[in-house]
C-alpha cells in the first residue's frame, strides 16, 4: 500500500507561516469517512455503539466529531472521566474500563452513571464498600489465558497480561453481582493489540459469544451486551494492507448468527472500543529539518523529538516519513532522523531510505493520530506542540495550543524562583 499524505506541501507551508512545526495535524475529513464505515459495517445489531477509547486522542474537538455519529466514551482514568463529562458523555454514553483502580474513580464513574466494567473478582466488594451498592448493569473483563492465534501465527499472548478475570472468575463474578442486584450483564475481553487482519473480531467475538451462552445457561443472567474492546489495527508499513471494516463486521454478524441467535440471544448488543483504527491514519506529526550531522552515520535532525512522538523510541516502531515536495525522488540517501533530547533512542527513524533531505524541509510522520500527541511527556524541559485540525472545507482549526514556559512552570507555583521565571 502506498503511503501518501492527506496534506499538501502548499497546505503546509500555509499552515506553518501561522503554527510553528513541530505539531500534530489531524484530518476532519477522514476522521468522518471512517466512522461512517464503522457504522455501516455493524449496522446489522441495533444496540452497536463504539466508545472511542480517549486515551488514545484525549482531544474533546476530535471526540465530539465522534459524538455526532453516536459514539460513546471508552475511559480508564479520573481525568478522562472529566474530559467526558466536559463534553456531555454521560450515563451509557461512558465505558469505565481500568485496572487497579483508585476508590475515587470508581465513585466519579458511578455518580455520572457510567458502565462500569470490573477487571478483578476483589473489584466487587471494592466497589461496593466505595459506593454502597452495585450497579443495575454492570460488566467483566474475560482473560482466558494462554496464546491468542490465528492459523499458525501468535497473535499475542493474554496469559501474559495484566487485565482481565480467568474463566473460573469470571463465572463466580456473575454470579456473585447477580445475588448483589445487577440485572444486566456485560462481557469484554481485549486479547490482542493492533492486528492487521481481517479474522481477529470474528474470532475474538466467537469466544466471547460461545462463552455469554455458557454463563446464560449456568448463572440464568441476561447479557445485555458483548464489548470487544480495541485491537483493529492500522497498517503502520507500506507493505500492510489495511483491515476492511465492513469484512470484520460481517464476519461478527455470521458468528453471532451462528452462535447467539440458535440460543434466543439476539438482542445482545455489540460495543467496540477503538482507538488507533478510529483516529491513528488521521493524524500526523508535521515536523522540520534544522540538521544535519556526518559522522559514522547520517544524520537528520528535525524540531520534533520523542516528546512529539514516544513510539519509536519506546517500542521501536515504525512510522512512515515523507519529505514533502520530494515524494517522487530516488529513496537514495540513508539517514537516522533524530530529535534533540539527550537521551540516544530519541530517533523517529533509523537507516530509514528517504530522498536527500535539505534544511528547511518539512517531514511529515505518518499514523500520528492515535497515541501520539497523547503519550507525550516533558522530559528536558519539552514543551508539548500545539494540535490542528485541516477541516474539511481546506481551512485549518487550532484544537490544542502548544504548551508555553509559563504552562511548564506553573507546578512549581509554590516556589519564588517559579514565580519569578514566569514574570
Amino acid at each position: 500500500m502506498k503511503k501518501e499524505t492527506f496534506v499538501t506541501k502548499d497546505q503546509l507551508e500555509e499552515i506553518v507561516k501561522e503554527y510553528p512545526t513541530p505539531f500534530h495535524l489531524y484530518d476532519e475529513k477522514g476522521i468522518r469517512r471512517n466512522i461512517r464505515a464503522l457504522k455501516e459495517a455493524f449496522s446489522w445489531n441495533k444496540g452497536y455503539k463504539e466508545y472511542f477509547a480517549v486515551k488514545a486522542t484525549p482531544n474533546p474537538f476530535l471526540i465530539n466529531i465522534l459524538r455526532e455519529y453516536g459514539c460513546g466514551c471508552d475511559c480508564s482514568s479520573y481525568t478522562e472521566l472529566m474530559l467526558s463529562e466536559a463534553i456531555g458523555a454521560l450515563k451509557e454514553d461512558i465505558m469505565f474500563s481500568s485496572n487497579d483502580t483508585p476508590a475515587e474513580e470508581f465513585a466519579y464513574a458511578d455518580r455520572l452513571g457510567a458502565i462500569i466494567n470490573l477487571d478483578d473478582i476483589t473489584h466487587i466488594d471494592f466497589l461496593e464498600n466505595v459506593i454502597g451498592h452495585i450497579p443495575e448493569t454492570i460488566s467483566c473483563r474475560y482473560n482466558p489465558g494462554g496464546l491468542f492465534k490465528i492459523s499458525n501465527d501468535i497473535m499475542d499472548n493474554p496469559g501474559d497480561s495484566k487485565y482481565g478475570m480467568t474463566t473460573e472468575q469470571l463465572f463466580d463474578a456473575f454470579k456473585i453481582l447477580k445475588e448483589k442486584g445487577a440485572k444486566e450483564f456485560g462481557i469484554h475481553a481485549f486479547l490482542a493489540s493492533n492486528t492487521v487482519t481481517n479474522e481477529y473480531y470474528p474470532m475474538l467475538a466467537k469466544l466471547l459469544f460461545e462463552v455469554a451462552v455458557k454463563l446464560k445457561q449456568e448463572t440464568g443472567v441476561h447479557i445485555k451486551f458483548i464489548n470487544l474492546s480495541g485491537g483493529i489495527g492500522i497498517p503502520y508499513t507500506p507493505d500492510q494492507e489495511p483491515n476492511d471494516i465492513r469484512m470484520i463486521g460481517d464476519g461478527v454478524r455470521r458468528v453471532y448468527e451462528e452462535v447467539l441467535t440458535p440460543e434466543g440471544m439476539d438482542d445482545v448488543a455489540i460495543y467496540t472500543e477503538l482507538g488507533r483504527f478510529m483516529m491513528g491514519p488521521y493524524g500526523c506529526l508535521v515536523t522540520k529539518a534544522i540538521h544535519q550531522k556526518h559522522t559514522h552515520k547520517e544524520y537528520i535532525g528535525v524540531d520534533a523529538c520523542a516528546v512529539n512522538l514516544m513510539r519509536p523510541a519506546m517500542y521501536g516502531a515504525y512510522h512512515h516519513i515523507t519529505v514533502m515536495g520530494k515524494e517522487k525522488k530516488a529513496l537514495d540517501h540513508k539517514y537516522d532522523i533524530v530529535g534533540s533530547l539527550c537521551e540516544n533512542n530519541d530517533k523517529f527513524a533509523i537507516d530509514r531510505m528517504l530522498p536527500k533531505i535539505d534544511m528547511g524541509d518539512l517531514l511529515v510522520i505518518h499514523d500520528t493520530g492515535a497515541h501520539g500527541f497523547a503519550m507525550g511527556y516533558n522530559y528536558n524541559g519539552k514543551l508539548k506542540s500545539a494540535e490542528l485540525l485541516l477541516k474539511e472545507d481546506g481551512g485549518v482549526q487550532l484544537i490544542r495550543r502548544a504548551e508555553t514556559p509559563a504552562d511548564y512552570f506553573a507546578t512549581f507555583d509554590c516556589f519564588e524562583v517559579a514565580k519569578n521565571l514566569m514574570k
